[in-house]
C-alpha cells in the first residue's frame, strides 16, 4: 500500500491468500475481548494461541512485490486467523504494504447513499516480547517467532472521494479530505524542535460531540482525525461491527463537514475542552438518537500481569 497525499494505492495483492479468505466459513461466533494497552494500542484477545513465524524485517520500499517466502509465512498466519477468529477477515481482500511489511493489510468497500467508504484492517505482527511466548529469538534481519492470544490491529472506516480502477485488482482510493490542515506550528529549539498537530484535539472534539455528556470512553475515540479527514474506529470485528457503526460515521461526516473551518480555527488557538463555547454550541445540535449507539460502549481500566495499565472495551446491546 502506498499513501501519496490523498491517495491509498494497492500495489500488490496475492491470489493464494485471497483464496484462503474466500474459504472462510462462519459458524458460531468466536468469543473475543477488545482492549487497549498502556500506549493506547488496540488489540483483541482471543481464546486460542496463534503462531507467528519468523518474518523478515527489511524490504526495499521501492519494490512493490514481496518475495515468495514472505507470502508463504503471511499465509500461515492468515490461515490460523481464519480458523481461530474467522469473523476478523471474513469478506476482506489482502494487500501488501511495502512500507510496513510486518502489518499485512485487508480491505472492503462500502457504499451508503452516494458516499464510498474504505474499511481497512492492518494487523501488527511485530512481537511484543513481554506479551508473547517466544519460540525462537530474532536478529537484526528477522523477527522472533512467537505464540500469542493478542492480535494488535487498526480497524478503520475511511471516507473516499472516488476509486480509480485502471487495474481492477490494484485499485487506488482517493480519500475525501474535508480537513484542510492539521499542522499548527513547532515548539522547542535546535535538535529538540517538535511539530504541533491538532489531530488528537480534533479526534476528541468529534468523538465527545457524539457521546452523552459526561460519559468516559478514553482511550477509544470512535471518530478520529487521520488522512486529513474524519475516520471511524470499529472495535467490534466482523461485518456486524461495520454494519452497526458505518451509518453513524456517515452521519457524523456530513454533520461536521460545514463546521470544519470553525473547529480548525478554534483548535489552532486552544486545546480541546468540553467547556469550549464552540464545542458546546456544535455538540448541542447533534440529534440525541445519534448518540445511542456510542452510549452502549463502556471502558474499564485494569492492571495486567506486569502491573501495566490497560483498558477493556465492552459493548452492550442496550445501555442501562
Amino acid at each position: 500500500m502506498e499513501q501519496i497525499l490523498n491517495e491509498i494505492k494497492v500495489v500488490f495483492t496475492d491470489t493464494a491468500i485471497n483464496e484462503v479468505l474466500k474459504s472462510i466459513k462462519l459458524q458460531n461466533p468466536v468469543p473475543y475481548t477488545m482492549h487497549f494497552n498502556q500506549n493506547e494500542d488496540f488489540f483483541i484477545q482471543i481464546q486460542s494461541e496463534i503462531f507467528v513465524p519468523q518474518l523478515p524485517i527489511h524490504h526495499d520500499i521501492r519494490s512493490s512485490t514481496p518475495d515468495k517466502n514472505y507470502l508463504r509465512l503471511i499465509s500461515q498466519v492468515v490461515e490460523q486467523i481464519c480458523v481461530f477468529i474467522p469473523e476478523l477477515l471474513e469478506g476482506l481482500t489482502y494487500f501488501f504494504d511495502s512500507a510496513e511489511i510486518l502489518k499485512p493489510c485487508f480491505y472492503k468497500l462500502y457504499k451508503i447513499e452516494d458516499a464510498l467508504y474504505l474499511y481497512l484492517i492492518r494487523i501488527d505482527l511485530n512481537p511484543r516480547l513481554l506479551e508473547v511466548s517466544v519460540k525462537q529469538g530474532g536478529s537484526n534481519d528477522i523477527t522472533a517467532s512467537y505464540y500469542t492470544k493478542r492480535l494488535y490491529l487498526e480497524s478503520e472506516l475511511i471516507p473516499l472521494e472516488k476509486i480509480i480502477t485502471e487495474n481492477p485488482t490494484l485499485p487506488r482510493f482517493l480519500i475525501d479530505q474535508i480537513i484542510s490542515q492539521t499542522w499548527i506550528g513547532e515548539t522547542g529549539r535546535g535538535y529538540m524542535v517538535h511539530g504541533i498537530w491538532m489531530d488528537t484535539d480534533l479526534s476528541k472534539f468529534f468523538s465527545k460531540a457524539f457521546i452523552p455528556q459526561g460519559k468516559k470512553i478514553y482511550p477509544y475515540y470512535p471518530l478520529f482525525c487521520k488522512y486529513k479527514t474524519i475516520c471511524g474506529f470499529v472495535p467490534i470485528i466482523g461485518s456486524q461491527g461495520r454494519k452497526l457503526l458505518l451509518p453513524l460515521f456517515h452521519k457524523a461526516k456530513l454533520f461536521f463537514k460545514p463546521h470544519i473551518p470553525k473547529i480548525q480555527e478554534v483548535l489552532k488557538e486552544q486545546k480541546f475542552s468540553e467547556n469550549l463555547p464552540e464545542f458546546k454550541e456544535i455538540a448541542s445540535t447533534v440529534p440525541s438518537e445519534w448518540k445511542k449507539q456510542l452510549q452502549n460502549f463502556y471502558v474499564i481500566s485494569y492492571l495486567n500481569q506486569f502491573e501495566q495499565k490497560e483498558y477493556q472495551i465492552t459493548y452492550e446491546t442496550s445501555a442501562p
